[in-house]
Parts: structure tokens; C-alpha cells; sequence
């Protein structure tokens, strides 16, 4: 049996038995994510009692259920969890947050009253914030799975130590070509910030991770809250 490009949505079969499955399938799934609405994209672990029909995107580092799950919308369909990758262009509504959503380079960001303007033939020049939660691996360097948007112009990246990272006596915060642009030997304790502004607004032509580097010694753990300060341009319809 075959699916549709966009939704994944089951086709009929020529001669098919049962045909409603297939079709209440197929329902079931637009109703999870035609006019998306979800609770929250803060949640890393599923809620204990979620309302049918209840959607989430999942938060990085997910555990239990969502495990593995970071970015996708979780939707609670008939008592179970069933999860939909999203392309670039999908749209969602975050209610505990009030803001609206749009998923560009592999990431949710935020569009909204600091978008910035909109041409009359639909170019558009707006602020988004790409923002996650990092668990740091065992090692000397450690990355997260949230990135720069491709063609990204990166005003800064700030950050947040929520749990004390272990190991190190210090980290810098960067990319790969250039390890410590958005800071250096930053306090291990929680609590500690990096507020890294770009010397002059920054472009990565191409979806970029950051780098988080250990000194001292190697990280053994410990947990971060990282945001990505972008501007990003969309062109006019032809």
C-alpha cells in the first residue's frame, strides 16, 4: 500500500477488503494535522495524561516515549502516541506560548509580531530565534541537535547553564571553523550565561551546528539552554 508525498496518507487498493481502515486512517491524520494547533514544544517527556487528540512537537532530548522523537509532532491518537515528521514550510499554532510557527532549515521558529516586514509581492525580512536544550555528551566537544538555519544572518547566540556541567572547568561556545565566536571560558556553574553577539551579523550558507568545546578536561555532564538570534530573508513570488 502507498502514501501520499506530503501527509503520508494511506491509498486505497485496487479491490481493497476493508476499505475503512484505510480511509479513517487517512482521516485520523488530517485531523492531526490540517490547522495544527499544539499544546506546547517545551515538553521533552510525554505528558502523564494527555487529552486525546492532544499535540505536541517534541522538545530536544527527548526521553521515555518521545525518545529519539526531538522536532516532531507528537499527536495522542485512540490511547497512543503517533508521530509526524514535518517538512520545511509547515506551519503551527503554540498555545502555551501564543506564537506561530514555522519549520525552516529543520527547526521550529517563531514568526509573529518581530517577523519584520512583508513586500508587496511576499519577500519577507524577519527575526526568529531557534531555541534548545542541550544534554552534553562525555567528551572534549559536544553538539547540539538544533543548528543554524540555512542562509541564517546570525545577530548572536546566548545561553543559559541549567544543570552544572561536570568535567570541564570551562567551555567555549562556537562552530566548527571557529570555536570560541560566541564565547569563551564560560562559567560551569548553573546559572552561568553567554551572551555571544556576533562582531558583525553573521551568514552561513547552509544549516550549521553549533560547537560546545570543553577546557580543562573533558565534559562528564551537565545541561545547557542555548538560543540562536537570526535574521532570515525569503524572496518575492515570481
Amino acid at each position: 500500500m502507498s502514501d501520499s508525498t506530503h501527509l503520508g496518507l494511506p491509498y486505497l487498493e485496487a479491490a481493497q477488503a476493508q476499505k475503512h481502515v484505510t480511509v479513517n486512517e487517512a482521516l485520523r491524520r488530517l485531523d492531526a494535522l490540517v490547522q495544527l494547533s499544539i499544546v506546547s514544544r517545551s515538553l521533552a517527556t510525554p505528558p502523564d495524561a494527555p487529552e486525546e487528540g492532544a499535540r505536541y512537537i517534541v522538545a530536544p532530548s527527548p526521553t521515555d516515549m518521545w525518545e529519539g522523537r526531538a522536532g516532531k509532532v507528537a499527536a495522542f491518537i485512540d490511547g497512543a502516541w503517533v508521530f509526524f515528521m514535518p517538512g520545511d514550510g509547515w506551519r503551527a499554532w503554540d498555545e502555551e506560548a501564543g506564537e506561530l510557527l514555522v519549520r525552516s532549515g529543520g527547526t521550529w521558529n517563531t514568526v509573529g509580531g518581530a517577523g519584520g516586514p512583508t513586500s508587496a509581492h511576499g519577500a519577507t525580512t524577519r527575526m526568529s530565534i531557534v531555541e534548545g536544550d542541550h544534554v552534553l555528551a562525555a567528551g572534549t566537544a559536544s553538539t547540539p541537535d538544533f543548528m543554524i538555519p540555512d542562509r541564517g544572518i546570525v545577530l548572536g547566540v546566548t545561553g543559559h547553564v541549567i544543570e552544572a556541567v561536570t568535567g570541564a572547568s570551562a567551555w567555549h561556545l562556537g562552530v566548527a571553523d571557529d570555536p570560541e565566536r560566541y564565547g569563551n571560558y564560560i562559567g560551569v556553574a548553573p546559572g552561568s550565561t553567554v551572551i555571544g553577539v556576533s562582531g558583525m551579523p553573521c551568514a552561513y550558507y547552509g544549516a550549521t551546528p553549533l560547537l560546545v568545546t570543553a577546557q580543562g578536561a573533558a565534559f562528564t555532564g551537565g545541561k545547557l539552554r542555548l538560543a540562536i538570534h537570526c535574521l532570515e530573508l525569503t524572496g518575492p513570488a515570481a
